[in-house]
């Protein structure tokens, strides 16, 4: 359901407070991949113990166990293996449980995005939009079973070893202790730069993605302009800026992690210095000094893995706060409406309705027009005057500001939505086709639909003499958006589409307009008696298309 895709955002809450709700699914599988990595770092603080309980017993001094150099061998053997396998299953768990997280995630993006309104997407470049399900899913997910999921191994091995570090010598423990705040300075002080970048880095991505995809499209405009090395020149500054981004971004976080590891490693031989000075004193054996090297080297590698995890939580707090403002949209209102009905007579009334898009003026200002059952009307005018407007709000792709819209009687707002849209059919001027086969695309509204339904849709649209001289027939593949076909052929597959849903309302938007005048008085002539089952609905500038109509409205009348 709606309320399901939708995160609630009453209270302003961090980003990574809602990653919870992204995780839900697999905490279990995540929680059992947490105690194997507690387990494995277990595993990885026993090992510098065993080597200074080796060391003792290779001196002929006696260990805490007493046992022989076979035997420490064997054990530290088996430690290691064992830590082998617990790193295996860890990471098969986790690369697994990533693939799924990210799919489900993408789903749920693309899921939300399909409930989303029309005007959302209108809003917004389609390059940002699939970076949402592009980079953003990646990065939480990425998130989630790497880094977020690490930082408890990593603070239990930083923990553990200054445990095993106090319990060979307090004043050594305290020392290190100390060093530690200084590693997040200077995480803190580098890393500053960071979050900003990785905003940018994101708006830059989505900004030369979406050039790309609008050029692509464009790709006849270009050719027939010879617009090809200016579009090269565009893409190129927004990929060089991007690459400029990326790498300013690289440049920080690779500063953070080897000045880390140098602070760090200066803090392992100040350690050496001093606990070599109380081995000089007596004040701790081999063994111990051993032992304090390797916990001090051991720690470098959390203190190490989190300058790593400072920079990856700057970049995606931004993912995430992206994400949850997508959930936060609204989808369109499904379940506003209950009603639905065996079949629809086909009456439609507009009562006083006007509507204005966002900071513009009205488009429809107090617009009132009763279409009868079986009706067709032609509605005329200028460019802007509305007309296609009028079909969205008829399909409740947008809601008027004032008044209503009924069908039968029933305002539009009581029907299922979903029900509602089945009884229109809608062929537009710009024909919207799939890159598939042209029975893919004529029953795309009815993925069911038999081959007679199939045939019987596309004989009453007078499409089926040209597909039947098609290489393939019903199976030939059109290429984007119906590359392939003519603009006359593509429109005759739309109308096929709409003729398949057996609607008792019909739209025709300029659906005439890629016709030659005499291709388009054989349509009218062709389509004239199918188009007498229904209300149809005509917009048009053409005057032959107007002999469709029982009646014309211009909406430069009113």
């Amino acid at each position: 359901s709606c309320q399901d895709l939708t995160l609630s955002t009453n209270k302003p809450r961090s980003p990574f407070h809602e990653l919870v709700r992204y995780v839900t699914p697999f905490r279990h599988t995540l929680l059992l991949a947490l105690l194997l990595m507690l387990a494995t770092s277990v595993m990885s603080l026993l090992s510098p113990w065993i080597a200074g309980q080796f060391t003792l017993a290779l001196l002929g001094k006696s260990s805490l166990l007493n046992l022989s150099l076979e035997t420490i061998l064997l054990g530290w053997l088996a430690i290691l293996a064992l830590q082998a396998m617990l790193s295996f299953g860890n990471q098969y768990l986790l690369s697994s449980t990533w693939e799924q997280m990210l799919a489900n995630l993408r789903m749920r993006v693309y899921d939300h995005l399909q409930l989303l309104p029309l005007a959302y997407f209108q809003q917004r470049k389609h390059g940002t939009i699939l970076t949402l399900l592009s980079n953003d899913a990646y990065l939480i997910s990425d998130f989630v079973t790497g880094t977020l999921l690490g930082i408890i191994p990593q603070l239990l091995t930083l923990a553990g070893a200054l445990v095993m570090i106090f319990l060979i010598d307090p004043v050594i423990a305290l020392i290190v202790a100390t060093l530690i705040p200084l590693f997040y300075l200077i995480m803190k002080v580098v890393g500053r730069q960071l979050r900003p970048l990785s905003q940018q880095m994101t708006e830059q991505y989505s900004e030369t993605f979406a050039l790309a995809e609008e050029n692509l499209k464009l790709i006849p405009a270009v050719k027939s302009f010879t617009l090809e090395q200016l579009e090269s020149a565009r893409f190129g500054a927004r990929n060089q800026r991007l690459m400029q981004l990326y790498r300013h971004y690289y440049r920080i976080q690779s500063v953070i992690t080897p000045l880390v590891q140098f602070v760090a490693a200066a803090g392992i031989l100040l350690l050496l210095w001093i606990s070599s000075d109380k081995y000089l004193d007596n004040a701790i054996d081999a063994g111990d000094l051993v032992s304090l090297l390797l916990y001090g080297m051991l720690l470098t590698r959390p203190v190490a893995g989190l300058a790593d995890v400072y920079g990856q939580i700057q970049s995606t707090r931004g993912a995430a706060a992206r994400l949850l403002d997508l959930f936060s949209s609204q989808p369109e209102p499904f379940n506003t409406g209950t009603i639905t009905a065996a079949g629809i007579r086909g009456e439609i009334n507009f009562e006083n309705v006007s509507f204005a898009y966002p900071q513009r003026q009205r488009t429809v200002a107090n617009l009132s027009l009763t279409i009868k059952p079986g009706e067709t009307i032609a509605i005329t005018g200028k460019n802007g005057s509305g007309k296609s407007t009028l079909v969205h709000l008829l399909m409740r792709f947008m809601s008027p500001d004032e008044g209503q819209i009924s069908i039968d009687g029933i305002n539009i707002n009581d029907y299922e939505l979903g029900w509602l849209r089945q009884q229109i059919g809608l062929v537009q001027q710009h024909v919207l086709l799939l890159n598939g086969t042209v029975r893919e695309n004529i029953a795309y509204g009815m993925p069911d639909a038999d081959n007679e339904q199939i045939e019987s849709a596309a004989t009453m649209a007078h499409a089926l003499e040209f597909i039947q001289q098609l290489p393939g027939g019903m199976d030939t593949l059109i290429g984007d958006n119906g590359v392939r076909l003519s603009g006359g052929q593509k429109q005759r597959l739309a109308l096929a589409r709409a003729f398949l849903k057996n609607p008792p309302i019909l739209i025709l938007d300029e659906a005439t307009a890629m016709f030659d005048p005499t291709g388009e008085e054989n349509f009218i002539a062709e389509c004239k008696e199918t188009l007498a089952r229904c209300t149809v609905i005509i917009i048009t500038h053409r005057p032959a298309s107007l002999e469709l109509a029982d009646r014309i409205f211009n909406l430069g009348d009113i």
